[in-house]
């Protein structure tokens, strides 16, 4: 059985999340999901995840439809993805007002740009078009393109939605599914509540994803996204610590070896 595929975003470190690179390979960490430089940045970059050893799982941006100039520079992420040899575009998408087809025609677009250079969009678990599974099966269905799937968040899917539950939502994005978010919160809707995993009032149940991706044959990307609680004001030490924690959180429960 192969093992799932661990990655972290840099953005899990919070203000200090230039220690990432160098911390993430001394917890067993060997992926990361980043956000794409400028063009000129883009050989710096790579050069500083060769010298800590570290892959890209996925790339990341978003796009509101409504605005060609962001629709036109998806083929910047598309290329990136590439270069740095992720097969996941993880993307956060607004229709901006647009029409549903033609949204629906737009992303199959992108499918396409993305497919060119053998790369799988990831739409993030975000309004309008991916707010909860029903609104997600309705836009894969709409869409109808090979290399637009899901990206489920298991924190913003309560984040957006009242008196949901996580595990049920989940299935409703399965069969579309190309990447998972790991984020924490309390389940409270709208409130800036992402510890780390299984910390503090935490509530997803982050066993029976991993139960239900096995039993689905989905191995990942799984990308810890630790984005803090509103107000707190962590130290280096502490920031490195909750990922640190949460890390050996997912050991715990046989997520990563």
């Amino acid at each position: 059985m192969p093992a799932n595929l661990i990655a972290c975003r840099p953005g899990s470190y919070g203000k200090y999340s230039a220690e990432a690179f160098m911390h993430l390979p001394k917890i067993g960490i060997k992926h990361v999901e980043i956000d794409v430089p400028p063009e000129d940045q883009w050989a710096k970059r790579q050069a500083e995840l060769k010298k800590h050893k570290l892959k890209v799982s996925s790339v990341a941006g978003g796009v509101n439809l409504s605005k060609p100039d962001e629709v036109a520079a998806f083929s910047r992420l598309a290329r990136a993805a590439k270069a740095s040899g992720a097969k996941v575009i993880f993307l956060s998408v607004q229709t901006g007002g647009v029409p549903v087809e033609q949204c629906y025609r737009t992303l199959r677009e992108l499918g396409d740009t993305a497919r060119a250079y053998g790369a799988t969009i990831g739409m993030e678990t975000h309004p309008d078009m991916v707010t909860n599974g029903d609104v997600a099966a309705a836009t894969m269905k709409g869409v109808n393109h090979p290399n637009v799937k899901l990206n489920y968040d298991s924190a913003n899917i309560y984040y957006y939605n009242q008196g949901t539950c996580g595990v049920t939502e989940f299935k409703k994005f399965l069969p579309w599914l190309i990447s998972v978010h790991l984020k924490e919160t309390n389940g409270k809707p709208k409130t800036w509540y992402f510890p780390g995993l299984h910390e503090g009032e935490g509530i997803v149940n982050f066993p029976e994803i991993f139960r239900l991706c096995k039993e689905a044959k989905f191995y990942g990307p799984f990308t810890l996204e630790i984005e803090g609680c509103e107000g707190e004001n962590l130290s280096q030490e502490q920031a490195c610590a909750r990922v640190a924690n949460s890390v050996a959180y997912l050991k715990s429960i046989k997520a990563m070896a």
